[in-house]
Protein backbone atom coordinates (compact mmCIF):
# COMPACT_ATOMS: atom_id res chain seq x y z
CA UNK A 1 0.00 0.00 0.00
CA UNK A 2 1.94 3.74 -1.08
CA UNK A 3 1.99 7.06 1.48
CA UNK A 4 -1.14 8.02 -0.47
CA UNK A 5 -2.99 5.10 0.20
CA UNK A 6 -2.99 5.14 3.73
CA UNK A 7 -3.34 8.82 4.34
CA UNK A 8 -6.30 9.33 2.17
CA UNK A 9 -9.60 7.16 1.91
CA UNK A 10 -10.15 6.64 -1.56
CA UNK A 11 -12.03 3.37 -1.32
CA UNK A 12 -15.32 5.75 -0.54
CA UNK A 13 -14.58 7.87 -3.69
CA UNK A 14 -14.54 4.88 -6.02
CA UNK A 15 -17.53 2.99 -3.97
CA UNK A 16 -19.66 6.58 -4.83
CA UNK A 17 -18.26 7.11 -8.85
CA UNK A 18 -19.44 3.38 -9.29
CA UNK A 19 -22.73 3.90 -7.75
CA UNK A 20 -22.68 7.31 -9.75
CA UNK A 21 -21.77 5.11 -13.43
CA UNK A 22 -24.80 2.71 -12.42
CA UNK A 23 -27.80 5.39 -11.22
CA UNK A 24 -26.47 7.24 -14.62
CA UNK A 25 -27.15 4.21 -16.91
CA UNK A 26 -30.71 3.70 -15.02
CA UNK A 27 -32.02 7.24 -15.22
CA UNK A 28 -30.82 8.06 -18.73
CA UNK A 29 -32.22 4.34 -19.86
CA UNK A 30 -35.22 5.34 -18.26
CA UNK A 31 -35.23 9.07 -19.77
CA UNK A 32 -34.67 7.66 -23.49
CA UNK A 33 -37.65 6.01 -22.80
CA UNK A 34 -40.14 7.87 -21.90
CA UNK A 35 -38.87 10.43 -24.30
CA UNK A 36 -40.36 8.11 -27.05
CA UNK A 37 -43.16 7.35 -24.94
CA UNK A 38 -44.68 11.16 -26.04
CA UNK A 39 -44.06 10.04 -29.65
CA UNK A 40 -45.05 6.73 -29.33
CA UNK A 41 -47.78 6.20 -26.87
CA UNK A 42 -48.09 2.61 -27.51
CA UNK A 43 -44.61 2.45 -25.44
CA UNK A 44 -46.90 3.03 -22.00
CA UNK A 45 -47.01 -0.31 -20.57
CA UNK A 46 -49.48 0.18 -18.12
CA UNK A 47 -49.67 0.25 -14.97
CA UNK A 48 -46.26 0.63 -13.80
CA UNK A 49 -44.53 1.36 -17.06
CA UNK A 50 -46.28 4.55 -18.26
CA UNK A 51 -44.67 8.00 -18.40
CA UNK A 52 -46.49 9.00 -15.67
CA UNK A 53 -44.85 5.84 -13.08
CA UNK A 54 -41.43 6.46 -15.28
CA UNK A 55 -40.55 10.25 -15.23
CA UNK A 56 -40.40 10.59 -11.42
CA UNK A 57 -38.20 7.54 -11.55
CA UNK A 58 -36.36 9.27 -14.14
CA UNK A 59 -35.67 12.59 -12.34
CA UNK A 60 -34.95 10.74 -9.05
CA UNK A 61 -32.08 8.39 -10.35
CA UNK A 62 -30.99 11.18 -12.82
CA UNK A 63 -30.47 14.09 -9.53
CA UNK A 64 -30.18 11.86 -6.35
CA UNK A 65 -28.92 8.44 -8.22
CA UNK A 66 -26.05 10.28 -11.04
CA UNK A 67 -25.83 13.51 -9.62
CA UNK A 68 -25.43 13.06 -6.26
CA UNK A 69 -23.02 9.96 -6.60
CA UNK A 70 -20.75 12.47 -8.33
CA UNK A 71 -20.87 14.84 -5.82
CA UNK A 72 -20.41 12.91 -2.91
CA UNK A 73 -17.51 10.96 -4.63
CA UNK A 74 -15.86 14.73 -5.33
CA UNK A 75 -16.96 15.86 -1.49
CA UNK A 76 -14.65 12.81 -0.23
CA UNK A 77 -12.25 13.27 -2.55
CA UNK A 78 -11.77 16.82 -2.29
CA UNK A 79 -11.94 17.00 1.61
CA UNK A 80 -8.95 14.84 2.59
CA UNK A 81 -6.69 16.95 -0.57
CA UNK A 82 -7.97 20.37 0.55
CA UNK A 83 -7.55 19.97 4.64
CA UNK A 84 -4.75 17.31 4.06
CA UNK A 85 -5.94 14.85 6.49
CA UNK A 86 -7.50 11.53 6.16
CA UNK A 87 -11.41 11.13 6.01
CA UNK A 88 -13.21 11.26 9.99
CA UNK A 89 -13.95 8.32 10.06
CA UNK A 90 -14.17 5.03 7.43
CA UNK A 91 -16.95 3.36 8.92
CA UNK A 92 -19.12 6.35 8.64
CA UNK A 93 -18.06 6.58 5.06
CA UNK A 94 -18.94 3.17 4.24
CA UNK A 95 -22.39 3.31 6.17
CA UNK A 96 -23.22 6.38 4.30
CA UNK A 97 -22.18 4.54 0.73
CA UNK A 98 -24.47 1.53 2.05
CA UNK A 99 -27.59 3.27 3.05
CA UNK A 100 -27.43 5.53 0.35
CA UNK A 101 -27.56 3.12 -2.10
CA UNK A 102 -30.25 0.86 -0.44
CA UNK A 103 -32.48 4.20 -0.47
CA UNK A 104 -31.92 4.82 -4.62
CA UNK A 105 -33.09 1.32 -5.04
CA UNK A 106 -36.15 1.58 -2.95
CA UNK A 107 -36.87 4.81 -4.71
CA UNK A 108 -36.64 2.47 -7.95
CA UNK A 109 -39.00 -0.21 -6.68
CA UNK A 110 -41.42 2.42 -5.08
CA UNK A 111 -41.81 5.02 -7.66
CA UNK A 112 -42.79 2.80 -10.75
CA UNK A 113 -45.75 1.07 -8.05
CA UNK A 114 -47.01 4.49 -7.47
CA UNK A 115 -46.21 5.22 -4.06
CA UNK A 116 -45.04 9.11 -4.49
CA UNK A 117 -45.92 12.27 -2.58
CA UNK A 118 -46.67 14.24 -5.55
CA UNK A 119 -44.23 16.86 -4.97
CA UNK A 120 -41.31 17.73 -7.79
CA UNK A 121 -37.87 16.17 -6.91
CA UNK A 122 -39.69 15.17 -3.15
CA UNK A 123 -41.52 12.53 -4.67
CA UNK A 124 -40.37 9.53 -1.77
CA UNK A 125 -42.68 8.07 0.34
CA UNK A 126 -41.93 9.60 4.42
CA UNK A 127 -39.61 5.95 5.28
CA UNK A 128 -37.43 6.99 2.69
CA UNK A 129 -37.70 10.53 3.59
CA UNK A 130 -36.48 8.90 7.30
CA UNK A 131 -33.85 6.97 5.99
CA UNK A 132 -32.49 9.93 3.37
CA UNK A 133 -32.06 11.89 6.63
CA UNK A 134 -30.03 9.04 8.66
CA UNK A 135 -27.45 8.51 6.01
CA UNK A 136 -27.10 12.33 5.10
CA UNK A 137 -26.95 13.53 9.12
CA UNK A 138 -23.84 10.53 9.23
CA UNK A 139 -22.36 12.42 6.16
CA UNK A 140 -22.60 15.54 8.03
CA UNK A 141 -20.80 14.35 10.97
CA UNK A 142 -18.13 12.45 8.76
CA UNK A 143 -17.44 16.01 6.90
CA UNK A 144 -17.44 18.34 9.24
CA UNK A 145 -15.38 16.33 11.69
CA UNK A 146 -12.89 16.22 9.03
CA UNK A 147 -12.60 20.03 8.27
CA UNK A 148 -12.15 20.44 12.34
CA UNK A 149 -9.72 18.28 12.44
CA UNK A 150 -7.82 19.49 9.12
CA UNK A 151 -3.89 20.23 9.12
CA UNK A 152 -4.46 22.66 6.39
CA UNK A 153 -5.86 26.33 8.18
CA UNK A 154 -7.19 28.04 5.39
CA UNK A 155 -10.31 26.83 3.96
CA UNK A 156 -10.12 27.09 -0.24
CA UNK A 157 -13.38 28.34 -2.38
CA UNK A 158 -14.26 24.80 -3.39
CA UNK A 159 -15.21 23.46 -0.07
CA UNK A 160 -17.10 26.81 0.63
CA UNK A 161 -19.67 25.81 -2.07
CA UNK A 162 -19.63 22.25 -0.62
CA UNK A 163 -20.59 23.39 2.65
CA UNK A 164 -23.40 25.74 1.29
CA UNK A 165 -25.03 22.99 -0.36
CA UNK A 166 -24.57 20.46 2.99
CA UNK A 167 -25.80 23.50 5.17
CA UNK A 168 -28.98 24.50 2.97
CA UNK A 169 -30.08 20.67 1.61
CA UNK A 170 -31.28 19.47 5.36
CA UNK A 171 -33.33 22.63 6.08
CA UNK A 172 -34.89 22.85 2.23
CA UNK A 173 -35.60 18.95 2.27
CA UNK A 174 -37.17 18.84 6.09
CA UNK A 175 -39.46 21.67 5.29
CA UNK A 176 -40.80 20.45 2.43
CA UNK A 177 -41.46 17.30 3.26
CA UNK A 178 -43.33 17.54 6.61
CA UNK A 179 -45.89 15.32 6.39
CA UNK A 180 -48.69 13.40 8.16
CA UNK A 181 -48.14 9.73 7.91
CA UNK A 182 -51.13 7.27 7.68
CA UNK A 183 -50.59 4.61 6.54
CA UNK A 184 -46.50 3.04 5.86
CA UNK A 185 -46.85 3.86 2.11
CA UNK A 186 -48.62 7.04 2.33
CA UNK A 187 -48.52 10.22 3.62
CA UNK A 188 -50.14 14.16 3.12
CA UNK A 189 -48.37 16.98 3.60
CA UNK A 190 -48.84 19.57 6.85
CA UNK A 191 -49.24 22.58 4.05
CA UNK A 192 -51.95 22.74 1.42
CA UNK A 193 -53.43 25.09 -1.27
CA UNK A 194 -50.90 28.15 -2.51
CA UNK A 195 -48.90 28.15 0.61
CA UNK A 196 -48.04 24.59 0.05
CA UNK A 197 -47.04 25.34 -3.55
CA UNK A 198 -44.70 28.00 -2.42
CA UNK A 199 -43.05 25.79 -0.22
CA UNK A 200 -42.67 23.19 -3.02
CA UNK A 201 -40.92 25.57 -5.25
CA UNK A 202 -38.84 27.25 -2.78
CA UNK A 203 -37.87 23.62 -2.33
CA UNK A 204 -37.40 22.72 -5.69
CA UNK A 205 -35.60 25.47 -7.29
CA UNK A 206 -33.23 25.20 -4.33
CA UNK A 207 -32.68 21.69 -5.10
CA UNK A 208 -31.52 22.90 -8.44
CA UNK A 209 -29.43 25.64 -7.27
CA UNK A 210 -27.58 23.57 -3.68
CA UNK A 211 -27.85 20.23 -5.79
CA UNK A 212 -27.28 20.69 -9.40
CA UNK A 213 -24.90 23.92 -8.74
CA UNK A 214 -23.35 24.85 -5.41
CA UNK A 215 -21.62 21.80 -5.29
CA UNK A 216 -21.22 21.45 -9.41
CA UNK A 217 -19.17 24.89 -8.78
CA UNK A 218 -17.29 23.38 -6.13
CA UNK A 219 -15.65 20.49 -8.06
CA UNK A 220 -15.22 23.14 -10.60
CA UNK A 221 -12.97 25.51 -8.91
CA UNK A 222 -10.74 22.33 -7.68
CA UNK A 223 -10.51 20.32 -10.74
CA UNK A 224 -10.69 22.78 -13.29
CA UNK A 225 -7.17 24.28 -12.17
CA UNK A 226 -5.80 20.88 -11.04
CA UNK A 227 -6.23 19.24 -14.43
CA UNK A 228 -4.74 21.92 -15.88
CA UNK A 229 -1.79 22.61 -13.93
CA UNK A 230 -2.31 26.28 -13.30
CA UNK A 231 -4.30 28.34 -10.06
CA UNK A 232 -7.57 29.33 -10.79
CA UNK A 233 -7.89 33.07 -12.39
CA UNK A 234 -9.04 34.94 -9.10
CA UNK A 235 -9.45 33.96 -6.15
CA UNK A 236 -11.89 37.31 -5.41
CA UNK A 237 -13.65 36.65 -8.32
CA UNK A 238 -14.49 32.98 -6.35
CA UNK A 239 -15.24 34.51 -3.06
CA UNK A 240 -17.70 37.40 -4.60
CA UNK A 241 -19.17 35.10 -6.61
CA UNK A 242 -19.99 32.62 -3.85
CA UNK A 243 -21.68 34.74 -1.14
CA UNK A 244 -23.48 36.53 -3.90
CA UNK A 245 -24.77 33.71 -5.35
CA UNK A 246 -25.67 31.82 -1.50
CA UNK A 247 -27.73 35.14 -0.86
CA UNK A 248 -29.69 35.53 -4.00
CA UNK A 249 -30.55 32.04 -5.02
CA UNK A 250 -32.43 31.24 -2.22
CA UNK A 251 -35.22 33.63 -2.98
CA UNK A 252 -35.84 32.68 -6.60
CA UNK A 253 -38.09 30.00 -6.17
CA UNK A 254 -41.60 31.78 -6.19
CA UNK A 255 -41.02 32.65 -10.34
CA UNK A 256 -42.12 29.24 -10.86
CA UNK A 257 -45.48 30.39 -9.94
CA UNK A 258 -46.04 33.45 -12.00
CA UNK A 259 -49.91 34.15 -12.94
CA UNK A 260 -50.91 31.67 -9.99
CA UNK A 261 -53.04 32.74 -6.91
CA UNK A 262 -49.66 33.61 -4.93
CA UNK A 263 -49.30 37.30 -3.98
CA UNK A 264 -47.93 39.79 -6.94
CA UNK A 265 -45.23 41.11 -4.45
CA UNK A 266 -43.90 37.71 -3.91
CA UNK A 267 -43.94 36.40 -7.67
CA UNK A 268 -42.30 39.92 -8.43
CA UNK A 269 -39.55 39.28 -5.41
CA UNK A 270 -38.72 35.75 -7.26
CA UNK A 271 -38.60 37.80 -10.28
CA UNK A 272 -36.69 40.40 -9.26
CA UNK A 273 -33.88 38.00 -7.68
CA UNK A 274 -34.06 35.88 -10.77
CA UNK A 275 -32.90 38.68 -13.08
CA UNK A 276 -30.45 39.59 -9.82
CA UNK A 277 -28.46 35.77 -10.48
CA UNK A 278 -27.22 36.61 -13.53
CA UNK A 279 -24.68 38.74 -12.18
CA UNK A 280 -22.67 36.33 -9.73
CA UNK A 281 -23.61 32.98 -11.58
CA UNK A 282 -22.00 34.69 -15.15
CA UNK A 283 -19.01 35.80 -12.37
CA UNK A 284 -18.47 32.38 -11.64
CA UNK A 285 -18.34 31.39 -15.52
CA UNK A 286 -15.85 33.95 -16.63
CA UNK A 287 -13.51 32.84 -13.64
CA UNK A 288 -14.10 28.97 -14.98
CA UNK A 289 -13.19 30.58 -18.51
CA UNK A 290 -10.49 32.72 -18.16
CA UNK A 291 -8.74 30.17 -16.16
CA UNK A 292 -9.36 27.67 -18.75
CA UNK A 293 -7.53 30.20 -21.13
CA UNK A 294 -4.40 29.35 -19.51
CA UNK A 295 -4.23 26.45 -21.26
CA UNK A 296 -6.19 27.03 -24.78
CA UNK A 297 -3.75 25.19 -26.26
CA UNK A 298 -4.18 21.46 -24.48
CA UNK A 299 -8.44 21.80 -25.80
CA UNK A 300 -7.85 20.02 -29.05
CA UNK A 301 -6.84 17.04 -27.89
CA UNK A 302 -7.96 16.75 -23.95
CA UNK A 303 -11.39 15.74 -23.68
CA UNK A 304 -11.75 16.06 -20.22
CA UNK A 305 -10.73 19.76 -20.81
CA UNK A 306 -13.66 19.93 -23.38
CA UNK A 307 -16.11 18.50 -21.31
CA UNK A 308 -14.90 21.26 -18.72
CA UNK A 309 -15.63 24.41 -21.33
CA UNK A 310 -18.64 22.78 -22.92
CA UNK A 311 -20.14 22.45 -19.28
CA UNK A 312 -18.60 26.13 -18.18
CA UNK A 313 -20.19 26.80 -21.43
CA UNK A 314 -23.95 25.27 -20.90
CA UNK A 315 -23.25 26.69 -16.93
CA UNK A 316 -23.22 30.34 -18.97
CA UNK A 317 -26.22 29.47 -21.10
CA UNK A 318 -28.54 27.76 -18.59
CA UNK A 319 -28.35 30.98 -15.97
CA UNK A 320 -28.81 33.21 -18.75
CA UNK A 321 -31.83 31.40 -19.72
CA UNK A 322 -33.61 30.33 -16.16
CA UNK A 323 -33.57 34.47 -15.76
CA UNK A 324 -34.81 35.08 -18.84
CA UNK A 325 -38.24 32.26 -18.40
CA UNK A 326 -38.15 34.16 -14.59
CA UNK A 327 -39.68 37.41 -16.23
CA UNK A 328 -43.45 37.32 -16.68
CA UNK A 329 -43.82 37.91 -20.36
CA UNK A 330 -41.60 35.33 -21.11
CA UNK A 331 -42.95 32.96 -18.81
CA UNK A 332 -46.39 33.72 -20.16
CA UNK A 333 -45.06 31.92 -23.47
CA UNK A 334 -42.50 29.39 -22.46
CA UNK A 335 -43.85 28.19 -18.88
CA UNK A 336 -45.48 24.63 -18.94
CA UNK A 337 -44.25 24.02 -22.84
CA UNK A 338 -41.00 22.02 -23.80
CA UNK A 339 -38.96 25.23 -23.90
CA UNK A 340 -38.90 24.20 -19.94
CA UNK A 341 -37.89 20.65 -20.74
CA UNK A 342 -34.96 21.83 -23.15
CA UNK A 343 -34.12 24.52 -20.76
CA UNK A 344 -33.54 22.06 -17.77
CA UNK A 345 -31.95 19.41 -20.19
CA UNK A 346 -29.75 22.27 -21.06
CA UNK A 347 -28.22 22.56 -17.41
CA UNK A 348 -28.54 19.15 -16.32
CA UNK A 349 -26.91 17.19 -19.32
CA UNK A 350 -24.94 19.89 -20.07
CA UNK A 351 -23.63 21.53 -16.99
CA UNK A 352 -24.33 18.72 -14.20
CA UNK A 353 -23.48 15.68 -17.12
CA UNK A 354 -20.59 17.39 -18.51
CA UNK A 355 -18.45 18.33 -15.49
CA UNK A 356 -19.55 14.76 -14.01
CA UNK A 357 -17.70 12.94 -17.20
CA UNK A 358 -14.80 15.26 -16.71
CA UNK A 359 -14.33 13.90 -13.20
CA UNK A 360 -14.88 10.65 -13.79
CA UNK A 361 -12.01 11.19 -16.72
CA UNK A 362 -10.10 13.02 -14.35
CA UNK A 363 -10.64 10.64 -11.25
CA UNK A 364 -10.50 7.05 -12.73
CA UNK A 365 -6.96 7.11 -13.54
CA UNK A 366 -5.91 8.85 -10.66
CA UNK A 367 -7.76 6.62 -8.16
CA UNK A 368 -6.86 3.33 -9.96
CA UNK A 369 -3.21 4.10 -10.25
CA UNK A 370 -3.03 3.63 -14.52
CA UNK A 371 -3.72 5.97 -17.74
CA UNK A 372 -6.97 6.27 -19.26
CA UNK A 373 -7.75 3.10 -21.51
CA UNK A 374 -8.41 5.11 -24.83
CA UNK A 375 -8.49 8.60 -24.82
CA UNK A 376 -9.76 8.52 -28.73
CA UNK A 377 -12.91 6.79 -27.13
CA UNK A 378 -12.89 9.67 -24.29
CA UNK A 379 -13.05 12.33 -27.63
CA UNK A 380 -15.67 10.15 -29.34
CA UNK A 381 -17.54 10.31 -26.12
CA UNK A 382 -17.77 14.03 -25.93
CA UNK A 383 -18.34 14.66 -29.06
CA UNK A 384 -21.72 12.36 -29.32
CA UNK A 385 -22.83 13.76 -26.19
CA UNK A 386 -22.31 17.60 -27.40
CA UNK A 387 -24.16 16.30 -30.59
CA UNK A 388 -26.76 14.38 -28.28
CA UNK A 389 -27.58 17.66 -26.17
CA UNK A 390 -27.77 20.28 -29.61
CA UNK A 391 -30.57 17.76 -30.37
CA UNK A 392 -32.17 17.84 -27.08
CA UNK A 393 -32.34 21.24 -26.84
CA UNK A 394 -32.81 22.97 -29.98
CA UNK A 395 -35.99 20.32 -30.88
CA UNK A 396 -37.19 21.40 -27.30
CA UNK A 397 -36.73 25.22 -27.87
CA UNK A 398 -38.40 25.10 -31.54
CA UNK A 399 -41.08 23.09 -29.83
CA UNK A 400 -41.55 25.17 -26.72
CA UNK A 401 -41.97 28.22 -28.13
CA UNK A 402 -44.41 26.64 -31.02
CA UNK A 403 -46.87 24.53 -28.58
CA UNK A 404 -46.89 28.44 -26.58
CA UNK A 405 -47.54 30.34 -29.41
CA UNK A 406 -50.24 27.70 -30.59
CA UNK A 407 -52.14 27.55 -26.93
CA UNK A 408 -52.37 31.39 -26.93
CA UNK A 409 -53.25 31.78 -30.99
CA UNK A 410 -56.85 33.44 -31.69
CA UNK A 411 -58.54 33.46 -34.78
CA UNK A 412 -60.63 36.80 -36.20
CA UNK A 413 -63.30 35.93 -33.53
CA UNK A 414 -61.10 36.37 -30.59
CA UNK A 415 -62.45 32.16 -30.24
CA UNK A 416 -58.74 29.97 -29.68
CA UNK A 417 -57.42 28.85 -32.86
CA UNK A 418 -56.47 25.50 -31.69
CA UNK A 419 -58.96 24.22 -29.05
CA UNK A 420 -57.94 20.86 -30.26
CA UNK A 421 -55.53 19.40 -28.20
CA UNK A 422 -54.59 16.63 -29.90
CA UNK A 423 -53.77 18.76 -33.52
CA UNK A 424 -50.95 20.60 -31.35
CA UNK A 425 -49.52 17.42 -29.95
CA UNK A 426 -49.22 16.25 -33.77
CA UNK A 427 -47.32 19.57 -34.69
CA UNK A 428 -44.65 18.93 -31.73
CA UNK A 429 -44.55 14.92 -32.45
CA UNK A 430 -40.87 15.69 -35.01
CA UNK A 431 -39.38 17.85 -32.39
CA UNK A 432 -40.26 15.57 -29.51
CA UNK A 433 -38.87 12.50 -32.12
CA UNK A 434 -35.34 14.67 -32.19
CA UNK A 435 -35.54 15.19 -28.70
CA UNK A 436 -35.35 11.05 -28.20
CA UNK A 437 -32.84 10.68 -30.46
CA UNK A 438 -30.60 13.67 -28.51
CA UNK A 439 -31.64 12.09 -25.32
CA UNK A 440 -30.38 8.05 -26.84
CA UNK A 441 -26.76 10.06 -27.93
CA UNK A 442 -26.38 11.17 -25.07
CA UNK A 443 -27.20 7.59 -23.58
CA UNK A 444 -24.60 5.95 -26.06
CA UNK A 445 -21.79 8.73 -25.01
CA UNK A 446 -22.29 7.51 -21.43
CA UNK A 447 -21.78 3.79 -22.71
CA UNK A 448 -18.92 4.39 -24.21
CA UNK A 449 -17.21 5.98 -21.60
CA UNK A 450 -18.42 2.93 -19.18
CA UNK A 451 -16.44 1.08 -21.81
CA UNK A 452 -13.85 3.37 -21.58
CA UNK A 453 -13.42 3.50 -17.69
CA UNK A 454 -13.74 -0.66 -17.38
CA UNK A 455 -11.16 -0.90 -19.29
CA UNK A 456 -8.90 1.63 -17.24
CA UNK A 457 -9.81 -0.46 -14.25
CA UNK A 458 -8.88 -3.52 -15.71
CA UNK A 459 -5.64 -2.27 -16.91
CA UNK A 460 -5.09 -1.44 -13.78
CA UNK A 461 -2.01 -2.86 -11.60
CA UNK A 462 0.62 -2.64 -14.14
CA UNK A 463 2.46 0.60 -12.78
CA UNK A 464 1.61 3.41 -10.47
CA UNK A 465 1.94 7.19 -9.87
CA UNK A 466 1.34 9.00 -6.84
CA UNK A 467 0.38 12.21 -7.65
CA UNK A 468 0.97 15.33 -5.17
CA UNK A 469 -3.02 16.72 -5.24
CA UNK A 470 -2.10 20.46 -4.13
CA UNK A 471 -3.63 23.23 -5.87
CA UNK A 472 -1.48 24.57 -8.53
CA UNK A 473 1.35 21.96 -7.66
CA UNK A 474 3.30 20.48 -10.70
CA UNK A 475 5.04 17.26 -8.67
CA UNK A 476 4.77 13.75 -9.17
CA UNK A 477 6.87 11.30 -8.22
CA UNK A 478 7.01 7.57 -8.80
CA UNK A 479 6.47 4.85 -5.91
Amino acid sequence: MSSSEQKYNDTIVKGFLISGLVWGVASMLVGVWIAFQMVYPELNFGPYFTFGRLRPLHTNAAIFGFALSIIFATAYHTVQRLCRVRIWSDKLSNLHLFLYNLTILAAAITLPLGLNQSKEYAELEWPLDLMVVIWFVIFLINYFATIFTREEKQLYAAIWFYIASWVTIPILFIVNNLSIPVSWIKSYSVYSGVYDANIQWWYGHNAVAFVLTTPFLGLMYYYLPKHIKQPIYSHRLSIIHFWSLIFLYIWAGPHHLLYSPLPDWLQTTGMVFSIMLWMPSWGGMLNGFLTLTQAKEKIKTDATLKMLLVGLTFYGMSTFEGPLLSIRAVSGLGHNTDWIIGHVHGGTLGWVGMMSFAVIYYLVPRLWNTNLFSERLANTHFWVATLGILLYIVSMWVSGISEGSMWRAIDETGALKFPNWVQITETLKPYRLFRGIGGGLYLIGLLIMIYNVVRTILNAGSGFKEIDLRIGSKEEKVV
